[in-house]
């Protein structure tokens, strides 16, 4: 990769991770180094392989073309699919995981070797776009290159607001870029973009959105515009721009859009860019610019560049920026032993776990909010966040932010509040940008900033927000009691609210993806309501939301199959309901429907009551009926695990529903089969290649559920600290945070030894599998004794099961 090259390049201002002493980040190269990511560029994993700096605003990253063979208008929601050959262009940013059919995506360059002739907005997809392969590429943290079949090599990093590239031409061809302002992953409403010759700058700006817009035309809208500023260090040897199917040499202004099309993907013949190109004789062109983004405006843009990459800045001082500042973050956690392929995977899990949410306000604090205007951080919050997919990311991203850095977790939590307020009063359960767009179920507000609390994250105005989060659950609005968007993206905060209040269930025909699952996810909604308000010394309102979240009951159905109770549909007359589903008549219930739950069926759902396990177990006849029930859950009748593509009567964890599953032997007095289900999944569902992570990422949340399970402990209920206990997978892990440091020794971990047989907590022999929320706060020592043989006496003893959280038989207090 030495040939003289046409170089992009962008600055890094990398965030701080405090946790880590200078003299322990001089001696981590290693974890940045194990990080590949690549894992989850296939199998629906929907990751990015581009740089990106953690928690980065810039996500420089390969768009691929799609698929000629399928009628699929992207590549993959992450804009890359790692079977996949031909790429379109490095656009500056992305989401990692997220699935519909992505977004962002934004101002993509494409590095060619021919002349302009004809518009690069007449085929939207491929037009000008390159082949490649795999053996010449390259992804680590912070860094991403490839050479191009064209002969173009390509080398990109990133700062937190900035990218930069390399781009080496060959020689004897055309070195031509195209900016395609236009072209974001799912279109754009309008782009504009100039070329200034004088000053080697192109800047300009897009407007788009339209995530998920496919599915619904409430979101087949825009709400973000990004900003750019391109500033090269070479003369432009040619310039140009384009318009629709107009291509104008020479051209210094163009705008338009692509628009979103009748079905929400751009069509063919819309969108405009430009191009300028260099001097390729000799050697080849060499050329480096250095690239500034913003969400308020095209001067802010110009403001982080200056203070992130300021111009003379090499892409190698940058690169290694932010290559240090990987390994300060992933050096928090420290491991030793496993094999090559697992510290690839646990570090990989980790970096895709601190990708998001993103950095969303500028240097000088200014932000787009969600009403439009321009705000600003202020009182201590030091950063505004975006892009949350809340309906993931409280089930265990949340409080591994937070345990790691406590602060962070508080400038999450203040830019969900500021968010809402800007939102009018709405917490959307999945905002993209400066954008709502209702994606998924249930209300994970709640949930999510009671995850931050308790896991030290205070630096947020809580009693604020739980004020807000209190009105918004006694009070129906509007978009509440509309179906707008419904299923997947209805409009409402808490939609059906009125029938929730009414009739203490989501029933039939209420506003919701499905009433069984909408009231599973509004129970956890208000207990964590409860949670942050005990905590805030509320008690009322602790004990009022705590008694609203056991209405899960009144969906339980105990003679819903012959196996026991279900979760059922009840329609509004309180009779339960025939399922209905795939175009079949009404039917009697069964298991397997899927008819009134989100993505999963009911014999998923039916153990999503983490808060109260003990409730559950009750309603299910006891400890001995649960126990059978899980064991046909995750087991075959021949006894072989089954635990993903097992079919809908078993365990599917690829995706949210059922990752609390297999920690509920720990409540179940069978705490061994937590540890073996565990560590199948981690053995075998996440690998070192491109499909090794199960299903989308989520934004990271499948990664930190990986993170927590090699740990061998897991956030089990929303809102709460305690950790339930796993295997750990490695000989040694060591936690490095504020609060104080966590080890985690395991002797005699090794393949096929991770059986507990002892724990001991600070030098204190433990018999339950459970840790208290103290030692999550304060730290600790957890020394394991693993064996290859269940020792079926630890942990299951009555009583040493985790807490659950339910009220007391008068509803006065909590039990």
């Amino acid at each position: 990769m030495k040939t003289s090259m046409l170089i992009l390049v962008a600055a890094i201002t990398a965030s701080s991770a405090p946790y880590v002493s200078a003299q322990d980040a001089a001696i981590a190269m290693s974890p940045a180094d194990l990080v590949n990511p690549l894992i989850g560029t296939a199998n629906g994993g929907n990751v990015f392989p581009g740089a990106v700096a953690p928690f980065g605003m810039v996500q420089f990253s390969p768009e691929e073309a799609p698929d000629p063979k399928k009628a699929r208008p992207i590549a993959a929601p992450g804009g890359y699919e790692h079977h996949l050959d031909r790429i379109r262009g490095f656009s500056l940013t992305n989401v990692s995981g997220w699935g519909c059919a992505g977004g962002s995506g934004d101002i993509p360059l494409t590095p060619i070797t021919t002349p302009v002739t004809s518009s690069p907005s007449a085929d939207y997809r491929h037009p000008y776009s390159t082949t490649f392969t795999h053996a010449n590429e390259q992804a680590r943290a912070g860094r991403y290159r490839v050479r191009l079949d064209n002969g173009v090599a390509v080398d990109l990093t990133a700062s937190l607001r900035t990218g930069s590239a390399r781009f080496a031409f060959p020689a004897g061809g055309a070195a031509n870029l195209l900016i395609r302002a236009s072209d974001s992953e799912v279109g754009s409403e309008d782009a504009r973009v100039h070329v200034d010759p004088a000053h080697r700058t192109v800047s300009g700006e897009v407007t788009s959105g339209n995530f998920c817009g496919h599915i619904s035309p409430v979101d087949r809208r825009s709400y973000y515009t990004l900003h750019f500023v391109a500033e090269f260090d070479q003369p432009f040897a040619t310039h140009g721009v384009w318009r629709d199917g107009v291509v104008t040499p020479g051209g210094m202004e163009a705008s338009g859009g692509t628009g979103y099309g009748p079905k929400g993907f751009p069509e063919d013949g819309k969108g405009s860019g430009a191009w300028v190109g260099f001097d390729p004789t000799g050697a080849g062109a060499v050329v480096n610019v250095r690239i500034g983004i913003s969400y308020v405006s095209e001067a802010n843009a110009r403001a982080n560049l200056a203070a992130e990459n300021p111009r003379g800045t090499r892409f190698d001082a940058i690169r290694d920026r932010t290559v240090a500042d990987w390994n300060r973050r992933l050096g928090q956690i420290k491991i030793q032993g496993g094999s090559r392929d697992q510290r690839t995977v646990f570090y990989t899990a980790l970096y895709h776990s601190l990708l998001e949410p993103a950095v969303f306000s500028d240097v000088n604090g200014q932000y787009r909010g969600m009403d439009g205007l321009t705000h600003r951080v202020e009182g201590g919050q030091r950063v505004q966040y975006a892009n949350f997919s809340g309906w993931d990311i409280y089930r265990g991203q949340f409080q591994l932010l937070t345990w790691l850095d406590p602060k962070l977790g508080g400038d999450i939590a203040q830019s969900l509040y500021n968010q809402a307020r800007q939102n009018g009063g709405t917490w959307d359960r999945w905002t993209h940008e400066s954008g709502a767009v209702h994606v998924m179920n249930g209300d994970p507000a709640g949930p999510a900033l009671a995850d931050i609390w308790a896991f030290g994250g205070h630096g947020f105005d809580a009693r604020g927000a739980l004020a807000s989060l209190v009105q918004a659950a006694d009070h129906p609005t509007a978009a509440d009691l509309s179906h707008d968007g419904c299923p997947v993206e209805c409009a409402g905060q808490r939609p059906g609210l009125d029938q929730w209040l009414k009739l203490h269930f989501i029933p039939v025909g209420a506003p919701a993806w499905g009433g069984a699952a909408d009231t599973l996810e509004t129970a956890t909604a208000e207990f964590g309501v409860s949670s942050l308000a005990d905590r805030l010394g509320d008690h009322a309102t602790a004990v009022r939301f705590l008694g609203r979240a056991q209405y899960w009951r009144n969906l339980f159905n105990p003679r819903a199959a012959p196996d026991g109770g279900y979760i059922q549909n009840r329609n509004a007359d309180g009779s339960w309901a025939l399922v209905k589903e795939h175009g079949e008549a009404p039917h009697p219930f069964t298991p397997s429907t899927g008819d009134g739950f989100v993505e999963g069926t009911a014999a998923q759902y039916v153990w999503m009551v983490p808060f109260n396990v003990a409730g559950l177990f009750d309603a299910m006849g006891g400890a001995d009926a649960a126990r059978r029930r899980l064991d046909a859950y995750f087991y075959t009748p021949a006894g072989a695990m089954a635990v993903t593509e097992s079919g809908p009567l078993h365990a599917e964890l690829n995706n949210e529903p059922s990752i609390g599953g297999p920690w509920l032997y720990d409540y179940a007095g069978q705490p061994w089969k937590t540890q073996e289900l565990v560590r199948q999944v981690v053995d075998t569902l996440w690998i070192n290649r491109p499909e090794g992570i199960p299903g989308n990422d989520d934004l990271g949340a499948m990664s930190a559920w990986y993170v927590w399970a090699a740990l061998g402990v897991y956030p089990e209920t929303p809102g709460r600290a305690e950790l339930v206990v796993g295997s750990p997978l490695f000989p040694l892990a060591v936690v490095h945070r504020p609060g104080g440091d966590v080890r985690i020794a395991a002797s005699g971990a090794g393949p096929g030894s991770l059986y507990v047989q002892a724990l001991s907590v600070d030098g204190s022999a433990v018999d339950r599998p459970w840790l208290p929320e103290s030692f999550a706060l304060q730290g600790g020592r957890l020394d394991f004794r693993l064996g290859p043989q269940p020792e079926r006496s630890w942990g299951s003893a009555p009583g040493a099961e985790p807490p659950s959280f339910d009220i007391d038989p008068n509803g006065r207090a909590p039990n």
